[in-house]
């Protein structure tokens, strides 16, 4: 650890701090191969429109307002900001070194009631190396410690400043299946006991505020958590559950049906191709793990890269996510598996996605599952200003993120690791901090 720290000490602090982003601008870009989004096919010549911060129009006739900053794409990919669909970006910068990791609070009596929103650091390193590969909103969770509750999760922008929360409280997130199991004394059993008892707790909190018993760290729910499921209960705000195994999916359907309010997401998946239909039938959407191909446990013994194709045919909302893979930094690998499941087309017998359904997938799909594609995820009207101008196909691995709005504003895409390269791509004498001239 020291050599590390001698080396971000030895950067200048003009260095580690990245230009400020300019102010929001009305711009047109044109003459673009533009993507809106939705799951429909690319438009050759096309041209997006933002105003105040919003798309106002994008299409193939649109016509470019008077006065407006106009940015000619020359044919090159123009496309929404991708959304990744569940991170930990922005709460965690140092797995092992707690006082940078916020994701988890094992040790707090409050677990439903926790808010992820304050933790959120727009200047962590993961959200600017993210956003320099055409990340634009991330659904961030909180992480289960204590509880099958990890607490509330929020939708944030990556823009480089120092208001990223596009929604606070957006979803509850909770842990069943054999991570549930431990978190709730050990079975399957138990967490749906738990799950149920806090439902129930919930709803009678909401009708008579006054009569619920708080016990405080000994209570099955204390008041504030209580008050935190109170919304799920109601179905205001989308529960998200990590769960993989079949018959643990296949559970939450059961219970969606009893509590029809409910606003159930999955998350995770791996074995939902083989319940694909039902979970169509239940109007669940899903946030996948994209290429989980592998029985890494025994709630995955299904696992097959064709999960997110089979759902898709079968109906099923995906969204594309990484829970548990490197989720606190690496949500643009989001780009890479949305572009094998392309390629997965071309594998006989394996059923994958056309480019069209891909793209979507780590746009409008996540937005929709979180109930905010209204909002975020494509370029249809009303919409915030994320666009992206990709060097070239943004699904391949050689494509790069030439400009990246958010919100309307164009934001920088340079990165400590770009200062470090520069630094000491060609190092000469005296610019080397003190650990390197041993």
């Amino acid at each position: 650890m020291k050599r590390i720290a001698l080396t971000l000490a030895a950067l200048p602090a003009m260095a580690l701090a990245a230009a400020a982003p300019a102010a929001a601008q009305n711009v047109a870009i044109t003459n673009a191969r533009l993507v809106i989004g939705d799951g429909s096919a690319p438009i050759e010549g096309g041209t997006v429109v933002v105003r105040g911060g919003r798309v106002v129009a994008a299409g193939k006739s649109v016509a470019v307002p008077a006065g407006v900053h106009t940015i000619d794409a020359k044919g090159r990919w123009v496309t929404p900001g991708i959304v990744a669909g569940f991170t930990r970006l922005g709460v965690v910068e140092i797995d092992g070194v707690s006082q940078t990791n916020d994701a988890g609070a094992g040790d707090s009596p409050f677990h439903a009631a926790i808010d992820v929103a304050p933790a959120v650091n727009p200047l962590a390193m993961p959200v600017a190396i993210n956003r320099a590969a055409g990340i634009t909103r991330a659904i961030v969770a909180p992480e289960s410690e204590g509880s099958i509750f990890a607490g509330q999760g929020a939708v944030i922008d990556l823009g480089r400043d120092h208001d990223p929360i596009t929604r606070r409280r957006a979803f509850q997130f909770m842990e069943y299946g054999e991570d549930g199991a431990r978190e709730a004394g050990g079975s399957r059993p138990a967490a749906f006991a738990m799950f149920r008892n806090a439902l129930m707790l919930a709803r009678d909190y909401a009708r008579d505020p006054g009569s619920h018993p708080d016990q405080g760290k000994d209570a099955l729910l204390n008041r504030y958590d209580a008050q935190a499921l109170m919304p799920v209960a109601k179905g205001e705000v989308p529960l998200l559950v990590h769960v993989e195994r079949a018959s643990d999916i296949l559970t939450l359907l059961d219970l969606k049906r009893e509590m029809p309010a409910l606003k159930l997401v999955l998350v995770g998946a791996s074995e939902g191709w083989t319940v694909a239909k039902d979970i169509a039938a239940a109007g669940v959407p899903v946030i996948a793990s994209a290429l989980n191909d592998l029985p890494s446990g025994f709630d995955r013994l299904a696992a097959t890269q064709s999960n997110v194709g089979r759902m898709i045919a079968a109906g099923v909302t995906v969204g594309l996510g990484t829970i548990n893979d490197n989720d606190a930094r690496q949500a643009r690998h989001e780009k890479q598996y949305a572009g094998n499941l392309v390629a997965l087309t071309k594998v006989p017998g394996a059923t994958g996605l056309s480019w069209d359904q891909a793209f979507a997938a780590i746009t409008s799909g996540a937005a929709k599952a979180v109930g905010m594609d209204g909002e975020i995820g494509s370029l249809k009207p009303g919409r915030h200003g994320d666009v992206v101008i990709w060097s070239g196909d943004p699904l391949e691995l050689s494509t790069t993120a030439e400009k990246v709005f958010v919100d309307g504003v164009d934001q920088p895409l340079q990165t400590r690791q770009d200062l470090l390269r520069e630094r000491y791509m060609n190092p000469a004498e005296g610019n080397l901090p003190g650990a390197y001239r041993r």
